[in-house]
């Protein structure tokens, strides 16, 4: 009975998730044909508003794209890269639900990405966003 209880605790994945992980995947898919692989892929639910960082470690030598996807629930999307000591190094500069940055390493490093909800289709709403790290 106290397994069942704690069941009920978590919180189900956003079903917008699922509609931005799709479109994702399609990227990802596309991008093999163009000789990128899959460094990360990861899918969350992001509040109006809110922000999502994620850490990574880029290497010298590649080249990376951030790809991103969002649910219909999130009209901005923004994809920002910083480095450890919080400077901005790459950032999206489009306004829809699909940002995607380039960046190539000139070392070995430490790296934040970062979505963020600029704009959610109603105020103080949350959407599904997925992004994916890929390189070549």
């Amino acid at each position: 009975m106290l397994a069942l209880a704690l069941l009920n605790l978590s919180t189900p994945a956003h079903a917008g998730e699922s509609e931005a992980e799709s479109c994702l995947r399609t990227k990802v898919w596309d991008g093999y044909a163009e000789g990128w692989g899959v460094r990360t892929m990861t899918s969350t639910t992001l509040p109006d508003g809110k922000t999502r960082n994620y850490l990574v470690t880029l290497y010298e030598g590649n080249e990376y794209k951030v790809r991103t996807c969002a649910d219909e629930a999130i009209t901005n999307l923004d994809v920002l890269l910083y480095d450890v000591k919080g400077a901005v190094i790459a950032r999206d500069s489009t306004t829809d639900r699909e940002p995607e940055i380039t960046f190539k390493p000139p070392s070995t490093g430490t790296y934040y990405i970062v979505l963020y909800n600029r704009q959610a289709t109603t105020a103080g709403s949350e959407g599904g966003a997925a992004m994916a790290v890929v390189y070549r």
